[in-house]
């Protein structure tokens, strides 16, 4: 929301510039008397606030006749005042009249800034639940880790053979396979006619059901079947998390918030591997144990996800806008802020249909590479999720048992090792709470791809050092130990809350679904492949392979991944307007330069010059005022870091 912008160093140009946005003039609803910035081309970058330039007597006669059309009547006066609001966030004191603000609005709209995090309890269940359904994710993947060290035995498996190796990598990936393929592309018609709170019910049966099935199969075909079962709940869910805490989410915390889905991934894989451990030690039926543990927090996601309001947004895509009004209000602290967050979404949404048109599921998934906005977005949320997967995370995931018992030690030390990694990764995805949002989603990626990669390579080096056991185990775990400490506030929670904000919501469900697909899809080819590569590369090839990787993805992270950070899912649209090769030209000519004189010959008055410029219309005090219709442009003053991860 635009209260952030204050902190971004937003200033006036001298120069004012004049609109006309005449509801009469136009003879179109309401939301056609925007002034639209073109967002199929977008070279100036700027922002806009679609109700900015509409004079208030207008906008109140807009808000009257959207409230009798759209069946919201009982919360008008709520709706005029919030309308105002949005116009205009940074002067809802100065609001006079009927639509004057009362003394405890006024305070809850101060506090929504100064006390970001006194969200309802709503909101807080909401995120827990979808905390539960990350979790189900990361157990489900950490089962097949310890089970790697005795489940190929126990089925015949001779993983000493070419055909062993791969068929241990496919039940592996089974489950990435089974979303790639089905699972993902199944969640845009499932949160079509479910809703997002019935995709995720229905997901959690799938991510439940299998599990049990895993644990019983009896040959290595069944196995890979329930595995694949398993795939279809998991790639629905990850596809509809995302989304849904995304869509109920304020735009101050939404990363933050949102980003819990990996944070608590990474908490699942720490359950996982505390039950590998538990269960270790168990003898034959140890696999078996560690494939079905991951059925327990399936069970809590499928009761508490119908405790929580559905999505608001889906419901005014549904043209459900009582329903949209009350999901709001029990995710926002008071009225005012709902019905202030409802007319903004609705306005930015009507301009939004005005230039998308997408009405079939194939249609809408070919406008995600034929619509130039679209096609940046889809660009974007592919360089992220595949960042993941050439990162190197999933091989330490999937394989970290192997690659430790590979180091020299036995089973059961190799499974202790895995845990420190789970508990890594956990503990260090949480300072992203309060970064991702502070220093964005690019700044982090930025930061941490080349950390990864040295790190990962140390990891490879260390086993050229001769000898083996508990040394020689301490020394490759501290730096996968470290290679996970800079992914998980980085590549960890950034790909899937950058991928379920950058696509508008006529195109949200499936353009994540892409986005999971990708990056379930080359999980499934990497766990399928790297049995192989490890036996043919050995584990210093290996990570000095994926280093590369690391080195590759930082580039396209570069050039490709416009920054996100707190702005409404709605004012994205203009971000992802910028061309690709103005992006690129400015990263290159005008931010690469900067910041070699700023840091590398520490030149403390090397001035930025920034991509973006937030444009802002000035309310109309009054209807005598109204037909000057002034547009003030306001730019973004010249900040260094948060400039520079535009």
């Amino acid at each position: 929301m635009a209260v952030e912008e204050k902190s971004l160093g937003i200033e006036p140009v001298e120069k004012p510039q004049y609109a006309t946005h005449s509801h009469a003039e136009q003879g179109h609803h309401h939301s056609s008397a925007i002034k639209q910035t073109d967002l199929i081309a977008n070279v100036e970058a700027k922002i806009k606030n679609p109700l900015a330039g509409i004079p208030r007597h207008e906008l109140l006669a807009q808000v009257e006749e959207f409230a009798a059309e759209k069946g919201v009547t009982e919360y008008t006066d709520y709706l005029k005042k919030g309308a105002l609001i949005a116009q205009d966030p940074d002067n809802y004191e100065d609001i006079h009249g009927e639509q004057k603000l009362t003394p405890e609005e006024v305070t809850v709209l101060q506090r929504e800034v100064s006390h970001k995090w006194k969200v309802p309890t709503t909101l807080y269940l909401t995120i827990v639940t979808c905390s539960i359904g990350a979790a189900v994710q990361g157990w489900d993947q950490e089962g097949s880790n310890g089970a790697n060290l005795s489940f190929p035995e126990a089925l015949g498996l001779d993983t000493s053979t070419t055909y062993g190796t791969y068929i241990q990598g496919l039940i592996n990936a089974g489950p990435y396979i089974g979303s790639a393929f089905i699972g993902c592309w199944l969640s845009d018609p499932l949160n079509f006619y479910l809703g997002r709170r019935g995709a995720i019910f229905l997901a959690a049966h799938f991510c439940f059901w299998p599990v049990i099935g895993s644990a019983c199969a009896q040959t290595w075909p069944q196995l890979l079947v329930c595995r694949l079962l398993l795939g279809i709940g998991m790639g629905a869910k990850a596809s509809s998390v995302p989304v849904y805490a995304a869509e109920n989410s304020p735009a101050a915390i939404r990363g933050a918030l949102v980003m819990s889905w990996q944070m608590w991934t990474a908490f699942g894989i720490c359950l996982g591997t505390c039950a590998n451990l538990v269960v270790g030690k168990t003898g034959a039926i140890s696999w078996r144990l560690q494939f079905g543990s991951a059925f327990i927090p399936a069970i809590p996601l499928m009761i508490l996800i119908f405790f929580c309001p559905e999505s608001p947004r889906w419901y005014m895509k549904k043209n459900r806008y009582p329903q949209a009004m009350k999901s709001l209000l029990r995710l926002r602290n008071h009225p005012v802020q709902a019905a202030r967050d409802l007319y903004y979404i609705h306005a930015q949404l009507e301009l939004e249909r005005e230039i998308i048109h997408g009405s079939t599921y194939i249609q809408r998934f070919i406008e995600l590479f034929t619509v130039p906005r679209l096609r940046r977005a889809t660009l974007a949320s592919f360089v992220v999720m595949i960042g993941q997967q050439m990162c190197g995370i999933n091989i330490i995931a999937f394989y970290s048992s192997s690659i430790f018992e590979a180091a020299g030690t036995s089973a059961y030390e190799a499974l202790l090792a895995s845990f420190g990694f789970g508990l890594v990764n956990f503990v260090f995805a949480w300072p992203a709470i309060w970064t991702i949002d502070t220093f964005g989603r690019r700044s982090l990626l930025l930061f941490t791809f080349p950390n990864m990669a040295w790190s990962l390579l140390a990891a490879g080096l260390c086993n050229l050092i001769p000898g083996t056991g508990s040394v020689h185990l301490g020394l490759v775990a501290l730096f996968v130990y470290i290679f996970a400490a800079f992914y998980s506030p980085g590549e960890g929670p950034v790909p899937f809350t950058y991928s379920a904000e950058v696509f508008p919501l006529s195109h949200r469900e499936v353009g994540m679904a892409w986005a999971v697909a990708t990056c379930l899809f080359w999980a499934a080819v990497l766990t399928v492949s790297f049995p192989a590569i490890l036996k043919s590369l050995g584990i210093v090839g290996a990570c000095g392979l994926y280093a590369g990787f690391n080195v590759v993805a930082f580039i396209m992270i570069f050039l490709w991944v416009p920054e996100t950070k707190q702005r409404t899912l709605e004012e994205l649209d203009y971000v992802f307007a910028v061309p690709t090769r103005t992006f690129m030209r400015y990263q290159i000519k005008t931010w690469l330069p900067w910041w070699f004189k700023r840091y590398i010959l520490f030149n403390k008055n090397a001035k930025l010059e920034p991509l973006y410029h937030f444009d802002r219309v000035d309310r109309v005090a009054s209807e005598d005022e109204s037909d000057n219709k002034v547009q003030t442009e306001f730019r973004e003053d010249n900040k260094g870091v948060s400039a520079a991860t535009q």
